[in-house]
């Protein structure tokens, strides 16, 4: 036999679970809505004229649509959409939402507005001695020029007969002087979604932003509506940046990495520091991959300094060219009469240092040095034409090629065919001289007059075309006339 079924005890456990799922409905549900409170509400329901908003309270919110539609007279919402309201209106059984407040109202609208900080729809009419004139509710207002952005960054005229949302500063006068703000209504907006950035970023999070000023000392960017933060010029590239306004221009989009976030000085503000050049790592930890011993690279130059000039060679990674590196060619005094900043330059690595960020180049090695092959070049007993370059007392620097330059020394001219003509060339006169010795280790070559194959002088050529050429016996006669001067003296 079945036993009995007991629906009143079936009955009672219902309806105490209902009782339980409604407590807790209500406990999830936030009634303590007022007029002038921001509501975030899911669309429950569009209907012909009006939208359905989830208040989150046990009344749901309701909202015109004709306030919602765009510039071509569109809905851009559906249901599950999210919108950002307030609350102007409300009773026992209706939530009235709206963008703000607008039409046509009395004067204690204004004040309820002001009071419940309610924002109004205002059109800017024209602009007047610091501000503009605005009508509100079918009233004029006054915005100071401070308050009408974050800050003004247009003409005036291009703000005149323009809708705008205000928030009421002060009524007064039974109306007459009215006091707008949308500064401050921008800022709250700005302060809320700068709050929801900053709670979803981190010290290390590497963000987009745009740029939004440039400054001496680095660049702001703004990461959202209200967060900006700082790139030093330091932290906006591996390079060095001197300029920042050459490396970066406003409206540049830029990725950033956070550094620190800290509290500004104004209450509620943060100080974010942002870096550039750390997003891509740091480049002298992959140097030696890229790059080794004795190869020859293109570079740009950085600056210059006493004693030589920096080059990079590739983002952040930038090599010393000493003085003494920068040619074969001719002796450096100042580096700056090589290369200047900006000059595009080929090295050659001979240094690197990842832990110390050091690397050593060398121009000259990447010219090549006229010395490697020189007893090819000039081997011993061979007749070249070079050019006079200095006089000295022990002899003369002779130079037979760009970056090779031997020695005449004094005791090989005067034995030399007409030795008294050469007494009278300049620095720059061509001569023909004999290779005697090569010592290429120390980089020393000795030179002698070249006397000629029939052993008679040919200072023809050591004097270009110059017609003073005779030969030792006209030398022998000049020296004839002169000793015979100096008896009748």
């Amino acid at each position: 036999m079945n036993a009995p079924i007991d629906n009143e005890h079936d009955d009672q456990a219902e309806n105490e679970d209902f009782a339980a799922m409604l407590e807790s409905y209500s406990a999830e549900r936030n009634d303590d809505l007022r007029i002038g409170d921001q509501v975030e509400g899911r669309i429950i329901a569009i209907g012909a004229d009006t939208v359905f908003v989830d208040t989150g309270t046990k009344i749901d919110g309701a909202v015109d649509k004709a306030e919602l539609l765009d510039e071509n007279g569109e809905l851009p919402f559906k249901e599950g959409d999210t919108l950002s309201l307030y609350v102007v209106a409300m009773d026992e059984s209706e939530v009235r939402l709206s963008k703000a407040i607008t039409g046509i109202g009395g004067l204690n609208m204004l004040q309820e507005a002001m009071a419940n900080e309610i924002p109004v729809e205002g059109k800017v009419v024209e602009p007047c001695k610091g501000g503009f004139i605005i009508e509100v509710l079918h009233r004029r207002a006054f915005c100071p020029v401070s308050q009408i952005d974050l800050p003004p960054t247009k003409e005036a005229a291009e703000y005149v007969g323009k809708d705008f949302h205000f928030m009421v500063s002060r009524v007064e006068k039974g109306g007459r002087n009215i006091v707008l703000s949308r500064r401050r209504l921008l800022e709250k907006e700005q302060e809320k979604t700068r709050n929801a950035f900053l709670a979803k970023v981190s010290v290390g999070s590497v963000c987009e932003g745009t740029v939004v000023r440039v400054a001496p000392f680095g660049a702001f960017v703004q990461l959202a509506p209200g967060a900006d933060g700082l790139v030093h010029v330091s932290e906006m590239s591996w390079a060095r940046v001197e300029k920042p306004e050459e490396f970066v221009t406003v409206g540049q989009p830029v990725t950033v990495k956070i550094l620190s976030i800290e509290p500004d000085k104004k209450p509620g503000q943060k100080r974010i520091s942002l870096s550039m050049k750390q997003v891509g790592g740091d480049p002298w930890r992959t140097v030696t991959e890229k790059f080794k011993m004795n190869d020859t690279v293109e570079g740009r130059v950085t600056r210059c300094v006493k004693f030589g000039a920096f080059v990079e060679i590739a983002p952040g990674i930038e090599g010393l060219v000493h003085i003494s590196e920068m040619s074969y060619l001719r002796r450096i005094t100042d580096p700056a009469d090589v290369a200047a900043p900006g000059d595009r330059v080929t090295v050659r690595i001979k240094g690197i240092d990842p832990e110390k960020r050091r690397m050593s180049l060398s121009m000259r090695d990447a010219q090549g040095d006229p010395w490697a092959d020189i007893e090819t070049s000039f081997p011993v007993g061979k007749r070249f034409e070079g050019i006079l370059e200095k006089k000295e007392r022990f002899g003369w620097f002779i130079q037979l090629a760009p970056g090779i330059t031997g020695l005449m020394p004094k005791s090989r001219m005067v034995t030399a065919p007409d030795a008294g003509r050469m007494e009278g060339m300049r620095p720059g006169d061509k001569l023909a001289v004999v290779v005697e010795e090569v010592h290429a280790q120390e980089r020393k070559i000795t030179l002698a007059p070249d006397s000629g194959d029939d052993g008679s002088a040919q200072w023809k050529s050591y004097t270009g075309d110059s017609p003073k050429t005779m030969g030792s016996l006209g030398e022998e006669l000049r020296r004839a006339i002169r000793d015979q001067d100096q008896e009748e003296e």
